[in-house]
């Protein structure tokens, strides 16, 4: 049961539980997934999901031996939505959450909101608590990009497959600091304004070009880590490059641990 204390720090408020269902919660990646906190004088991580149909939920991993009673989350009251803070949680820690279906089943799920995901053939989500640490390089470009009429301005994209574009000396994937090195310059030399990067969202497919999606808010860990990928868009931004996702929303891998 949620205490009075956590509710009003740490759930999920009125408003976003409204918007949410709304379908209008446009930043509930800020209010889903695993968050790097501090509770009670203790820092951890919050976790929150949607599991309407779920019994009880519980988040899983390592650091309790994957044990479904350990960790338990709380559902909010007549929202579908379960939320709970884990003290003395590390970064990089595996985790999934384990939903009791109504059969009384468990099943293990990666978190849909998760911003760092295990490198494929792996399934598991990854705490992350650098998101906020990564100290960026383009304001000029930042504040460049505000005063542009970007509708009436000449655009010349690159699209571009990460995976296929080059691969390293010995035959592996480049990562994210590589392709910040060698691809940025390509792109700048011959004069193209933006890079449009096919899915880099977490994927277990390679030849699939992404376009096989389990995490919408991770970039996959095939090239490196999420400050790796800041890294890359960082670098783009300092050379005068513009960054365009590709973004599948209508489709997923439609695996169990997806």
């Amino acid at each position: 049961m949620l205490t009075v204390d956590y509710e009003s720090q740490m759930s999920p408020s009125e408003v976003d539980l409204y918007l949410f269902h709304e379908g209008t919660l446009y930043e509930g990646y800020k209010v889903f997934g695993a968050h790097s906190e501090q509770y009670n004088g203790k820092k951890g991580f919050r976790f929150t999901v949607w599991a309407p149909h779920a019994r009880s939920v519980s988040v899983v991993g390592d650091f309790n031996d994957w044990d479904t009673d350990a960790n338990r989350l709380s559902l909010v009251e007549n929202s579908g939505v379960w939320t709970g803070f884990i003290a003395d949680l590390g970064n990089e820690e595996r985790y999934k959450y384990a939903i009791e279906t109504p059969t009384g089943s468990i099943v293990l799920k990666a978190d849909p909101y998760a911003f760092y995901a295990e490198k494929r053939p792996n399934t598991a989500s990854l705490t992350c608590s650098s998101l906020h640490s990564y100290a960026w390089h383009d304001k000029r470009w930042m504040r460049q990009r505000a005063k542009r009429d970007q509708y009436h301005r000449p655009m010349n994209i690159y699209e571009c497959h990460l995976g296929s574009w080059r691969k390293t000396d010995t035959n592996h994937l480049m990562t994210y600091r590589q392709l910040a090195d060698e691809l940025v310059e390509y792109v700048a030399q011959n004069g193209f304004t933006h890079i449009e990067l096919m899915p880099i969202m977490e994927h277990p497919y390679d030849r699939s070009w992404g376009y096989q999606i389990t995490g919408y808010f991770a970039p996959t860990s095939r090239f490196g880590s999420p400050e790796d990928f800041m890294y890359f868009v960082d670098t783009c931004h300092q050379n005068s490059i513009g960054v365009i996702l590709d973004w599948t929303r209508p489709i997923s891998a439609g695996i169990c641990t997806g």
